[in-house]
């Protein structure tokens, strides 16, 4: 073999394809991820949503959210925001960090592919196709074939910044200093492979990266494994960072994440030789080496999961009870996290619950207002309630609109646009009831500072109004919940009787007025208190219309992409 004699142009040539080719590498890898969460995100939200405490669905849902988002690191980050706002339980995320194990290995399987000659031509294709066509799902399936090119062409500039290195003396003689000849060996090759890792915070990255040395000879078989060890101790490093801030129970996550990880390696150096022997005889000799390595990749995280998963309480337990959380305070009332931004798809379905969340106090306050109402004293526990939840309901409020916003700033499918405006204006709607219903108990409170009731037949018809109008919270609360695209077409007549009922209790009320003397505030206050209940009503139909509009809207995209709504 001729040795290569480096010159100027040779190395900045070398460091171009090399570089160049790792952030074309990791640009493919975005536009991969985000292509793949844009056709299959609404899958993805759903699969969040069912975590249990069954260990094998959460390692599941971990596995198929990993394979979406095609990095491990983003998913434990979700994680580190769902347990932060206390969504999920850490026995929970530690089955879905375990199935995230595996997911994570499916890039090694694209970067094992050996086309990477056709990378430039698939992202030719796939680009022309992205700048002509309109349909939105259109654009972003050609988003995730143009990132699978970027990964292509990207490993391909590596492959030819890697090549010349192979026959130089002195990079053959450095990499010969970390092969896994012995225990020390092994431990260097480890330690290299996690350093890179948590330096470029990418296993994908650094796996390729493993995988090019080893195509160009400059690596062998033996010292992928061993470095490939250490890229899964390395891939911790992001969600460690993310969790800094967090509460104790969201850092347990990365420290669940971590201990994993290191023990499993830990427990594979003493038998690190027998391990490979074993490699062997599963591995056949005729495969190429990337995909022996994306193979000894995925058995390793296999046989992870496989020693782990039946423990998942226990780790928890020990960690709960080395880094407890009942210091931990709460500034925030509602369950979001900016963490959760990481992936669009989840944050829109918890701010989504959030908004829910927030209609299911309204619905509290309605019988808390009732039982107030009715009562014969004042009931200053209820009455502190309505007032309590009135101002939970604007905090709640402004860290959804925060949140949100947040959201909207990034680059969204149409769909997930769409659905934030629309929860933007819920959280409004939610949130002006709660200040009318606090509104028409301020009234009432009015009235019994100045000794004054009403009598039977006014009393009588604010218990129906409020009847009528918590009936109708019912029905659009439960359409907003399961997302009823046809509610207006019950909703309307409903608010057009509920008006009707109004108008004629007000025309009652003023014919009264005319039969015989009222006391002034009580002639000011009741049709005040029938207006309080009317506008309930008029938010309530605009939070059915905003429904209406939101699925009507997201049928056809989610129609294209083959998922049911």
């Amino acid at each position: 073999m001729e040795t290569t004699t480096f010159n100027s142009t040779l190395i900045i040539q070398i460091i171009s394809n090399v570089i160049g080719g790792l952030a074309i590498f990791l640009l493919g890898m975005k536009y991969l991820s985000d292509g793949i969460q844009a056709v299959a995100g609404d899958r993805m939200r759903r699969m969040i949503s069912i975590v249990t405490d069954n260990r094998l669905a959460a390692c599941g849902t971990g596995l198929l959210v990993t394979t979406i988002i095609q990095s491990s690191s983003v998913t434990t980050v979700m994680l580190v925001g769902l347990v932060n706002a206390g969504v999920m339980t850490l026995q929970q995320s530690i089955g879905v960090i375990l199935g995230a194990d595996i997911g994570t290995t499916i890039t090694g399987w694209i970067v094992a592919v050996k086309v990477t000659k056709y990378g430039l031509l698939i992202t030719g294709i796939s680009g022309i196709y992205y700048l002509f066509t309109k349909r939105e799902l259109n654009r972003f399936i050609a988003m995730l074939v143009m990132g699978l090119g970027f990964i292509f062409f990207g490993l391909l500039l590596m492959e030819k910044g890697v090549d010349p290195l192979r026959s130089h003396d002195g990079f053959i003689a450095l990499f010969s200093s970390f092969t896994p000849k012995n225990y020390y060996g092994v431990i260097k090759c480890i330690f290299i492979g996690a350093l890179v890792t948590a330096i470029i915070q990418s296993s994908s990255a650094t796996v390729a990266i493993t995988i090019t040395l080893a195509r160009a000879g400059v690596i062998d078989f033996d010292t992928s494994v061993a470095l490939v060890l250490g890229q899964n101790i390395g891939t911790t490093v992001t969600a460690f960072l993310a969790s800094l801030g967090a509460s104790v129970k969201a850092r347990n996550v990365s420290y669940a994440h971590i201990l994993i990880k290191v023990v499993a390696v830990i427990i594979t150096i003493p038998f690190f030789f027998l391990y490979l022997k074993a490699l062997k005889l599963i591995i056949l000799d005729s495969m190429e080496i990337a995909t022996q390595i994306a193979l000894a990749h995925t058995i390793f995280n296999i046989l992870l999961v496989l020693a782990f998963l039946p423990f998942t309480h226990y780790i928890a337990y020990i960690l709960e009870y080395l880094f407890n959380s009942k210091s931990d305070v709460t500034a925030t009332v509602s369950k979001l996290d900016v963490r959760l931004l990481e992936t669009p798809m989840v944050s829109i379905e918890q701010s989504r619950r959030e908004v829910l969340r927030m209609g299911e106090v309204v619905g509290e306050m309605m019988k808390t207002l009732k039982g107030v109402i009715t009562a014969e004293t004042d009931k200053k526990e209820l009455i502190d309630r309505l007032f309590s939840q009135e101002e939970l309901l604007d905090r709640m409020q402004e860290e959804i609109v925060i949140f949100v916003t947040k959201l909207l700033s990034q680059e969204l499918i149409s769909t997930i646009t769409k659905e934030s405006q629309e929860q933007l204006r819920r959280a409004d709607e939610y949130e002006s009831i709660s200040d009318y219903i606090v509104y028409i108990l301020k009234l009432f409170l009015r009235l019994r500072e100045a000794k004054l009731e009403l009598d039977k037949d006014e009393m009588d018809d604010v218990l129906a109004l409020h009847s009528e109008v918590e009936n109708y919270y019912r029905m659009v609360f439960d359409a907003h919940r399961f997302r009823k695209a046809n509610i207006l077409i019950s909703a309307k007549p409903r608010s057009e009787a509920i008006t009707h009922l109004f108008r004629k209790m007000r025309s009652r009320h003023l014919c009264k007025l005319s039969e015989k003397q009222l006391d002034p505030l009580i002639c000011t206050l009741f049709p005040d208190i029938l207006a309080g209940y009317r506008r309930v009503k008029d938010h309530l139909l605009n939070i059915a219309e905003a429904d209406a509009e939101e699925i009507r809207g997201e049928i056809p995209a989610l129609a294209l992409a083959g998922i049911e709504t």
